[in-house]
Parts: C-alpha cells; structure tokens; sequence
C-alpha cells in the first residue's frame, strides 16, 4: 500500500497540487497524483463527478469540493475526508470533531448506517477521521460476533475418498476408479464454518487491514483475519450478500454483515475512477439532511398527526390527461390543528442579518417557486408551508414572521431551523406554525 497521507476539508473548500497552496489559507494543498487522479475524476462522463468542480483561483488550477461529504481515497495514499460546512460557521478550532460528530449522528439516519455509535469514547478522544470510525466500529462488530461464536453450516462435498462415506457416485467411480478399486467417489456434507455470512466478513476484514492507520485497529484487524484464516474469501459478493439469512441464531450476524455489505459495495470504485483501484464513500448532503429531519419528526410527531416523506401524488401540469413534472416536497404532516402541512428541507446556510438587496437572507427565488407549486397542488392555495434550512449561530431561530404568497395571507411559508449538533435534544420546534410542539 502506498503511504498514507490524510486531509480533512469542508465542503466547498479548495484543493489544490500548486506550490502557493501552501501559503493561502483558503486553499488545501494535497499531491501531485492526488490532484490528477481527482481532476480526471471531475472531467468524467459519470454522474458522481458533481462531487467536484474545476476552477481557477489566485492563478491557481483548484478543485472545489461541492456538497458531497465522506471520504475519498486517491491511488497514491492520499485520504480525504469531507465533512459538512455548517459547523465551519460556528465551532472554531474544534469544527472538524463537533462537524464528524453531527454528521455521524446524522448517517444513523440512513438505514445501511443504523448500527454506528457515537458515543463511543474513542472517537471523541483520538479525534478519529472518518474512515476510521467506520473501520474501528466494523471490526468491533466482528469481535463481538467472534465471542458470541462463529456460526457453521453444512458444505455439500465431493471427494475421491480413500474410504467410504455419504453418498457413492456411481458414474463418477467408474469413470475415476475403474482401474484404482480402493478409492471411492463420494459425496458428502461436512460442517464447516465455510459459509457466504463468513465469507463476505473475511473479504471486508482483508480489505480494511490495507487503510486503517490507528494502532488498535491494526491490531484487532490481524487478530480477526487469523480466527478467520480457515474460511476462504468471497469469490462473488452479491451472490454471498442475496443467499445471507439471518434468522434465529443469527441476530449477532446483523451488524457485522451490515457493514460488510457498506465496505465491499459501498467503499466501492463505483463513484471514482474504477480502473486505478481507489475506494469512496460519498454521501449527498441534501439527502442526509433529508432523512435526519424526516426520521427525527416521524419519532417525536404522534398521533393523530402523520409524517409522510417524498409524497408525490400532484403533478405540474398535465398534457392531454398525461401527468408531467411531479411534485415532491420532502415531508407532509397530515392530522394537525389546522389542514395539512407541507415541509421541504434545504441544505443551505441561512443569513438572518442579510435581508437587503439580492442577499435576501440567502435563500434562493427557485426555492419559493418550488414552494409556491406545491402550495397550490397540495394545499390548494390555502395553508401553511414551512422551509427547514440547518441551524447555524447566523440562523438560529424561526423568522419572526412569514412570507406570503397572496395579499390575504391565505398561502404562507415560515422558514425555521433545525439543529443538527449531536448533543441537541429539542431539533425544531413547530409549535409557532400552528402544526404540533415537536
């Protein structure tokens, strides 16, 4: 493995293989080789290339992060490791381990993540970077399936045994063992720990033993790769992954299968450049952001009120009785004190002192027009809308007063925030727009 060298920005940050990197502030200087394999990554026909945009700044050829977050691995060594803007705005010299932290909390959000812990103290007191999170928790996952005991399954086998056991092979004894009458053509089970659940979590063990730099991984990884010496790789992951059932017997298996199935497809090629063998996991923003809000209302919303996510009943406009550009706010609250509530999430920094001229707090027109479509088809013109943009000490609580789409104040929109910290107990509170105290 090449050496590895680790550079954590932010989103929207700057990198750059220039000299001057090293003496702007705003720019993060990373290799050669890095910088090349990440170019050819930017000008690619694939989508995953809005992870990155090209530019030019000081006189200098940089990359701009976009709003993509997780972590990238460069074919020289070289990991970086994004992390989410908002708590670049707020947390000074301990940005990037509050900002980890949050966003840790938030992934829990998404099913394939549900099993990461952020309490754990280790990754408060070593600061660990992201992949090695992912790595630590994995390969304590596989420790404690290892004490609770690796599971055995019986393995169909043939054999040209030296004596008999199972089942004879007629055809295959007479075309084996015509001349050498003491050997038998069986077939037989035997039981062995051979099975695709084991085979797909010693691939994973082997491919991370390759990335983790932190001693106690390193450690641990070696002593699980010689319990597991016995069990051969994975030849064929989505096979292994589609036959694994964990029934009664197997619940131990979940999390370590789970995060198996995230390092072998997830830290996949698959969004980078596949022929130069480097692996990413790369996570939108507006989606993370997304699911964390709808999960946090979904839990502490209840009865008679209902959270629906990606509602997408209403359409734009129809042609000749054909539906054309469906409508899809992020969240419906249904059942509250008045009608129903449309709700959309916004991953953007919000400036509550720049309300004048085209600043207008930040927000983008193309947002309330989405808002306004949405006012009308699913609220028929009449009702409460609400924009949930990520807490930040520049935008910290709801808008004093909402925003009107008609002169009689029949469609409003209230924009409020929604605090994403990993500490917070209280995210939003909705009571102020007539919906529920949430």
């Amino acid at each position: 493995m090449p050496k590895q060298v680790s550079v954590t920005v932010f989103e929207f940050d700057l990198l750059s293989a220039s000299k001057k990197a090293e003496q702007v502030d705003s720019v993060q200087y990373i290799s050669d080789k890095a910088f090349d394999y990440l170019e050819k990554c930017c000008l690619s026909d694939e989508a995953e290339s809005r992870f990155l945009k090209m530019k030019i700044v000081r006189g200098m050829k940089v990359l701009q992060v976009q709003n993509y977050v997780g972590v990238v691995l460069c074919p020289d060594g070289t990991q970086i490791e994004v992390l989410p803007k908002v708590a670049k705005v707020d947390d000074g010299e301990n940005s990037q381990e509050l900002s980890r932290l949050s966003l840790l909390n938030m992934l829990k959000s998404l099913k394939q993540f549900r099993h990461i812990q952020t309490e754990v103290a280790s990754i408060k007191r070593q600061k660990m970077p992201l992949l090695e999170v992912f790595i630590a928790q994995f390969l304590d996952s596989v420790n404690f399936l290892v004490k609770k005991g690796i599971k055995s399954d019986y393995v169909r086998e043939q054999d040209n045994s030296a004596y008999l056991k199972g089942k004879l092979l007629h055809s295959h004894q007479l075309k084996h063992n015509f001349i050498n009458k003491h050997k038998f053509y069986v077939e037989y089970d035997s039981y062995l720990q051979d099975k695709p659940a084991n085979r797909v979590i010693h691939s994973a063990l082997n491919i991370v033993a390759g990335y983790t730099q932190i001693s106690r991984s390193q450690k641990l990884v070696q002593e699980l790769l010689f319990v597991f010496h016995n069990i051969p790789l994975s030849t064929n992951y989505k096979n292994d992954f589609s036959v694994i059932k964990l029934g009664r017997g197997m619940q131990h298996y979940e999390a370590p299968i789970s995060w198996s199935k995230l390092i072998l497809e997830g830290f996949s090629p698959q969004s980078m450049l596949d022929i130069n063998k480097a692996y990413s996991l790369l996570f939108p923003m507006e989606a993370v952001f997304e699911s964390f809000v709808a999960k946090y209302l979904k839990k502490h919303i209840k009865h008679p009120c209902k959270v629906t996510s990606q509602v997408q009943s209403k359409s734009l406009v129809t042609y000749d009785n054909t539906h054309y550009f469906r409508l899809m706010p992020d969240l419906i609250i249904t059942g509250a004190r008045s009608k129903s509530v449309v709700l959309d999430t916004k991953w953007k920094l919000i400036d509550m002192s720049k309300s004048k001229g085209s600043d207008k707090f930040g927000m983008s027109q193309a947002d309330f027009y989405q808002m306004l479509g949405y006012g009308h088809k699913y609220l028929e013109g009449t009702g409460t809308l609400v924009l949930i943009y990520p807490k930040t000490s520049l935008f910290d609580k709801p808008f004093a007063h909402s925003f009107n789409y008609d002169s009689e104040n029949q469609l409003r929109l209230w924009v409020t925030p929604f605090d994403i910290s990993h500490t917070s107990k209280n995210r939003v509170n909705l009571d102020m727009l007539g919906v529920i105290d949430v």
